[in-house]
């Protein structure tokens, strides 16, 4: 089922720095225990849930939403190995957002630890919802807008008077505060006057801070806003006027067509729907596989199950736990379920059980309230199709599946009466996954009692410092938008949920970005100095120092176990491998043999990998390092080369003694080939130039200096400009790895300084060039003409006023500071007479 994200109920995760050095913003929250602990004792007792039994000891626990407790993980299958998983997949009507990421990136990373490290044998089986009523109203409403435009190519006179019909509806439904009969041409001044509160950030009232509530009312003053705007563009004319016109004009068209002739579409025609759900299940697809969510082995598509849908539903009637009604609706009975003993209604969020709201979300936008339901609790089974909505036969007429029952049909048809774990995002607890639970135990058993999932597995909410992202609001970041930007990548964005628990909401803050950057940068310069011991074997060890880390590195193997074992609890595991990179980076100032460096380094980049953070790669083969840490094969030689020249280079030019002849030694152990591959000609050009500088300078007995800089320019511009970096380090040889992000970060920063310095060296010229002009302008002024203005009247000999324009003498005071200016001008004048040659 879809993972429909909300923040309503927002749960804010704890956890402890992963690095000695950074500092971690993930807020502190009640855990869902505490927080369900405060919550309304549910009105029936629940029936104890059973753990399955088997021989073999459990190798962890895990947070259980049915019991809200860490229990055993025991599989059905009777050796221990095999696992069926079924969770929830998207509604296909929209591009996925970051919110989504949360959830299915997280569930890949349980997937990958279950099979990956504690090597149990998946089958993990996803569906798509591709009919709901979401999906009917989004497709009904594109088609008829695209059949809309098809037949009114230009901006008419009625397609601007059909337009302004619809804001006019929309405004009444969705802003009550302005004008029923508001012209396009007022909307601005109007809304910033009745909805200035909102605007402003406030409640709707102004007194408190704002919700859902005034979200939603900022979303319907932007899109009225844009249609207004359409409305009164000056020119409809031209291919790119209509196309705005329209653009702008969408979304208070959509609903209003749908008013207007949604029900009369010929809705036999599936392709109406499908062609919106194949479209963005393509694009889900795309999304989770650049964020190296792998594949479900198994995927169901509703749409595909309609026949055993239908036998599903008429099995829950025959059970005695469903019922018809005379619209050819079918609906759950909850109280006759509830009088079998062994059955509990709402075993997730008992609760919740009598929410109207959540109720009624559950229900659909397009389920209209039934008198015949024998409580407003029960829930459709089957909805009887109306005009416009696509339909299925059935024993009960046309209709289609109601929104719970299809999960259960699917994961029921592949993984049979039992599963071991369910799962989805927080917000499917009530009341999806609990009519879930309802009907399918009410399926498989008239006599109650039946369990039949195990381990419910409920991820976290995420936000971003605050705001709530959501389809229905339009205010989402989309997987897509984000890594395009380069916001994220797979890797940056998977640590983050690495970083938090999975089953808490996270919010995502500057200082958790910058968490997560760290740990990248802190995991990735671990691996350069590992991979570097290829070109540069540490020349000592000590036994001792080796006794040592091994030893840190049982423990954190042992505190990494622990961790996964408990609940899969990533940020104490990840806080393990940081940790060892510490301990490492102490020791190895002593002295690590290379083989226990790169014993530790192959346990890290598997267990890295295992979680998800290198693409494919395989967890097992031995390798060291995730991608982004090795320059380019073809690179290799030729660097390597240039950066050991450089070294001794270096070396000698700082002591003094960079002859003619050691240089020649020093190039002449390294001659690129004739005939490289097209890929390692620029690294190679790189080499032969940097030589051929080198010769240059000797011919002209250059200085030191001069070599000095011709190593730097190799390091800082020819290679870099290659996404190369040669790393100088303290009686080492440099260490040749990647331009990454945190090189770039540090550069930029670096150069910023440097600009900002230059510019304000650059001011200050300026100002001063500026001052020296007007300097010169002043001087060419005789002192005895400073002040003749109409400020004045009367003048000594000397040009100093002596009475101002109405005849009044001047001030002593004024006269006396007027004289020191007169001085100081008569100076100032007579020194640009001298460089005239005047006197």
């Amino acid at each position: 089922m879809v993972f429909r994200f909300s923040l309503s109920r927002q749960l804010l995760c704890t956890a402890s720095p992963l690095l000695p050095s950074s500092r971690h913003s993930f807020k502190k929250a009640p855990v869902h225990s505490i927080w369900r602990a405060t919550m309304a004792t549910p009105a029936r007792t629940q029936p104890p849930w059973k753990q399955p039994e088997s021989s073999v000891p459990a190798k962890l626990k895990v947070w259980n939403s049915l019991t809200r407790t860490k229990n055993d993980f025991i599989p059905v299958d009777p050796e221990g190995k095999a696992v069926k998983w079924y969770s929830c997949g998207p509604t296909v009507y929209d591009d996925a957002h970051l919110g989504h990421a949360r959830n299915y990136v997280t569930i890949d990373i349980l997937r990958r630890i279950l099979a990956g490290y504690f090597g149990f044998d998946l089958k993990f089986v996803q569906n798509v919802t591709d009919v709901d009523d979401k999906i009917i109203l989004r497709g009904r409403q594109q088609h008829l807008l695209a059949e809309y435009k098809a037949k009114n190519p230009t901006i008419t006179g009625e397609v601007t008077d059909t337009t302004v019909k619809a804001f006019d509806a929309y405004i009444k439904k969705n802003l009550p505060l302005l004008s029923p009969d508001l012209k396009p041409e007022d909307f601005n001044k109007e809304s910033a006057e009745k909805y200035a509160a909102v605007i402003a950030g406030k409640s709707l009232d102004g007194t408190g801070p704002p919700t859902d509530k005034e979200a939603k009312i900022k979303m319907h003053l932007r899109t009225a806003g844009q249609a207004a705007t359409s409305l009164l563009a000056p020119s409809k004319e031209t291919p790119e006027d209509i196309a705005v016109f329209y653009a702008g004009a969408e979304d208070v068209l959509l609903p209003y067509l749908d008013l207007l002739y949604g029900s009369s579409i010929n809705a036999s025609d599936h392709s109406i729907f499908t062609k919106l759900t194949k479209k963005y299940e393509a694009r889900f697809n795309e999304d989770m596989r650049a964020l190296n969510v792998m594949d479900p082995d198994v995927v169901t598509r509703v749409t595909e199950f309609g026949p055993q849908i239908v036998n599903f539903v008429q099995k829950i009637v025959e059970n005695g736990y469903a019922y018809q009604t005379s619209d050819g609706s079918v609906y759950f009975d909850i109280e006759a379920f509830e009088n079998t003993p062994g059955n509990a209604y709402a075993r997730l969020e008992p609760w919740n059980r009598n929410d109207k709201d959540l109720q009624a979300d559950g229900e659909g936008a397009l389920t209209k309230k039934s008198a015949e339901k024998h409580s407003d609790s029960d829930f459709a089974l089957w909805k009887a199709s109306k005009p416009g909505e696509p339909a299925w036969q059935s024993p009960w007429g046309p209709g289609r599946p109601g929104w719970h029952i299809e999960c259960s049909v699917m994961a029921s048809s592949v993984l049979g009466e039992q599963m071991d774990i369910h799962s989805g995002g927080i917000d499917l607890c009530f009341p999806h996954h609990d009519n879930e639970l309802a009907q399918s135990e009410g399926y498989w058993t008239k006599a109650g009692g039946h369990q039949w999932v195990n381990y419910f597995l409920h991820m976290g909410h995420l936000s971003i410092s605050g705001s709530k992202m959501s389809k229905s609001l339009k205010n989402f970041t989309t997987i897509r938008e984000a890594l395009a930007r380069k916001d994220w990548t797979a890797r940056s964005l998977r640590i983050v949920f690495l970083l938090g628990p999975w089953h808490d909401s996270i919010e995502i803050t500057d200082d958790m970005r910058k968490a997560a950057s760290s740990f990248e940068s802190y995991i990735s310069n671990f691996f350069y100095k590992i991979l570097d011991l290829d070109v540069h074997p540490s020349t000592s060890s000590s036994e001792a120092e080796d006794k040592k880390m091994r030893q840190a590195f049982e423990s954190a193997k042992s505190k990494l176990h622990e961790a996964l074992a408990d609940s899969f609890d990533t940020p104490t595991a990840m806080r393990a491998i940081s940790g060892l990179i510490t301990d490492y980076n102490s020791a190895a100032k002593s002295g690590i043999s290379d083989d226990v460096s790169k014993e530790i380094a192959r346990w890290i980049t598997q267990i890295l990998r295992i979680f998800g953070c290198d693409g494919s790669a395989d967890p097992n083969d031995n390798g060291i390092g995730w991608s982004g840490v090795e320059i380019p094969a073809e690179a290799r030689e030729f660097v390597h080369a240039a950066s050991r020249e450089r070294d001794e280079i270096r070396q000698h030019a700082i002591a003094g003694d960079l002859s003619e002849e050691v240089l020649t030694s020093i190039i002449s152990k390294d001659k690129p080939a004739q005939l490289q591959d097209a890929t390692a000609v620029p690294y190679a050009e790189v080499l032969s130039t940097f030589q051929e500088n080198l010769k240059g300078l000797a011919e002209r007995k250059a200085p030191a200096k001069d070599f000095l800089a011709l190593c730097d320019r190799l390091r800082d511009l020819d290679l870099w400009d290659l996404g190369i970096y040669l790393e100088d380090r303290e009686n080492a040889p440099a260490m040749v790895r990647p331009v990454d992000a945190e090189l770039r970060a540090a550069r930029e920063q670096k150069e910023a300084i440097a600009r900002q310095k230059q510019e304000a060296k650059l001011r200050r010229e300026r100002e001063e060039a500026e001052k020296k002009v007007k300097l010169a302008e002043q001087a060419k002024i005789s002192p005895k003409d400073m002040f003749r203005t109409e400020e004045y009247s009367a003048w000594d000999d000397d040009g100093l006023p002596t009475k101002d324009k109405e005849g009044a003498d001047v001030a002593k005071g004024r006269t006396k500071k007027m004289k020191k200016e007169w001085e100081k001008q008569k100076k100032l004048h007579e020194e640009y007479l001298k460089g005239l040659g005047g006197s």
